[in-house]
This record gives structure tokens, sequence and C-alpha cells, in this order.
């Protein structure tokens, strides 16, 4: 028999204090997130959520300055572990893969912050320790990308305008098209909740 578990990854407020925030991929997200978890708690998956840590850095990321943490309104229940990872993937730096091992998880859904990043790197890991990874793109979010050759000084609106910038767009595409049928199934929101609401009535 088949267990899972929904792995909800950086969906936290250091991103929201970037100026980069307004010009997100996907303004209704933490709504998307918010009923894949209900409808996970529904099917009783285990729901995991990951929190990125940067410890002394100063950043928004640093603990330190408070923004490692949740959104606001996405709140765990009492039986729901938060791990706090330092890491790309959800993995490394974490005991995930021991929580899900001593679950029985063998099937694994993914989102969160960024689509391109952290959440594919998870996907990726993921699939080559032998978990069925689900990647939901519409549960995810992600930013424009800065060619290399940019400044870090960069401001928004330069970033914007460099016809070099990758697109939200773009990233997605390729996103998409990378995990497909190597290192995931793509599924939309709208497909992973109805499947609930219609296996709940039999």
């Amino acid at each position: 028999m088949n267990r899972a578990a929904l792995v909800v990854i950086d969906v936290q407020e250091s991103f929201r204090q970037r100026p980069i925030w307004a010009y997100g991929s996907n303004p209704d997200m933490i709504r998307q997130v918010d009923r894949l978890v209900a409808a996970a708690r529904q099917r009783g998956d285990l729901v995991v959520w990951v929190l990125h840590s940067e410890p002394g850095t100063g950043g928004l990321f640093d603990p330190a300055l408070g923004y490692v943490r949740l959104i606001d309104g996405l709140v765990p229940a009492q039986d729901e572990p938060t791990l706090v990872k330092t890491a790309h993937n959800a993995f490394t730096t974490t005991n995930l893969q021991q929580l899900l091992t001593q679950a029985g998880i063998t099937d694994i859904t993914v989102c969160g912050i960024r689509t391109e990043q952290c959440v594919e790197t998870t996907t990726r890991v993921g699939a080559d320790l032998g978990y069925r990874m689900t990647f939901v793109t519409d549960a995810t979010l992600t930013f424009p990308i800065p060619h290399r050759a940019l400044p870090d000084t960069a401001t928004v609106a330069e970033i914007l305008a460099d016809p070099r910038t990758l697109t939200n767009e773009e990233i997605v595409t390729r996103t998409e098209y990378a995990l497909a049928g190597r290192f995931a199934t793509i599924r939309t929101v709208d497909e992973l909740v109805g499947a609930t609401v219609v296996g709940s009535g039999g």
C-alpha cells in the first residue's frame, strides 16, 4: 500500500520582505498551498513543513531577524513537523528522509518557493532516493532571474528591464520540461483536490 506525504517548502516571510515579491509568478500561491494542505489532511497524508535558514548571515533568511517563519495564514497542525534546512533541497540538512521512512512514505507531493530552486531540487533528490514525486506547479512561486553578469546591487527595475532576465513563464516552463517524465509527475491543485473530493464520497 502506498503512503503519501505533502512537503511544503519555504513558504516563509523571508521572501515577502524582498522588493521582488510583488513580481512573483503566482499571486494565488498561498491559497493554493492551503488547498493542498487541506486535501492532504482529509486523505490522512503526512504534511511536512520546511523552512530555509541562513544563520549568521544578517540577511532575510537569518533567523535572528524573525522572518524564518511560515507566511501568515499557514498554520501546521499539532502533529505536523516543521523542519529547518540550510541547503537548497529539503533532505540534506534535515531528518526528512528519516521521518518519511518511519511513516512508510512512498509518494511525495511538493509545493512552495522557489519553483526552480528549492522545490525543484527537492524533487530531483527525492526521485533519486526512490520516492514517487508529484510536482504541483500552480502551488509554487518564483521570481524573475537576472543574468549572471548583472551585479548583485541591481534594482528590481534593472532586473526587469534587462532582456537577458529569465521571466517567470520561462522559468516555470523549463522546470516542468526538466522534471516531467524524469523526476516527477506534474499535477495541478485542482486535479489533486478534485481527486480528494471524488474519493471522499466512496
